[in-house]
């Protein structure tokens, strides 16, 4: 039995040969993929067409897009669910990794502080390579942890620039 999280709203879905049951109701789907790279869905005898938009294996989250609205499917398998029930949430105990510089250039200016929570997409340093201005981003929501660098200081590529918790 898996759980499905569709923009926020959790259904518990079950398959046994071709007959699916969402939240205990049995329903008519069938799912075949098409030559021109679109998803047909019929569902209850209504037929949908949804295109892929991303998929993201590590998070277990599939992006489509059915008639022009986003929808985004977080898929949570029988392991998954045990290992949160327990408090054992693999997610949450996930090691943050530190922010290294992807090149050697000079940090212009850090745009956080120790202690400051941060959410994922949000700038951190901006460092000039090149005669480029580059803005490190943040990839996961975490605290800075440590800033190992100043301002006006020239780094090497791979350098530990600010370590995250």
């Amino acid at each position: 039995m898996f759980q499905l999280i569709v923009n926020k709203n959790t259904y518990t879905v079950s398959r046994d040969d071709n007959q699916y049951t969402l939240d205990d109701a049995n329903v008519n789907v069938d799912i075949s993929e098409q030559a021109n790279g679109l998803i047909s869905v019929l569902i209850e005898n209504k037929s949908y067409t949804a295109i892929v938009e991303k998929i993201d294996k590590k998070k277990k989250e599939v992006t489509i897009i059915i008639n022009g609205h986003n929808y985004t499917i977080a898929i949570k398998e029988p392991i998954d669910q045990l290992l949160n029930k327990m408090g054992l949430d693999l997610k949450s105990n996930q090691k943050v990794e530190p922010i290294k510089a992807p090149m050697p250039g000079m940090i212009l200016k850090i745009l956080v502080e120790v202690g400051q929570k941060i959410e994922k997409g949000d700038g951190l340093i901006i460092l000039e390579a090149m005669k480029m201005e580059n803005i490190l981003k943040a990839s996961v929501a975490a605290t800075v942890k440590s800033i190992k660098i100043t301002e006006k200081t020239v780094v090497e590529k791979g350098a530990i620039l600010i370590e995250m918790e």
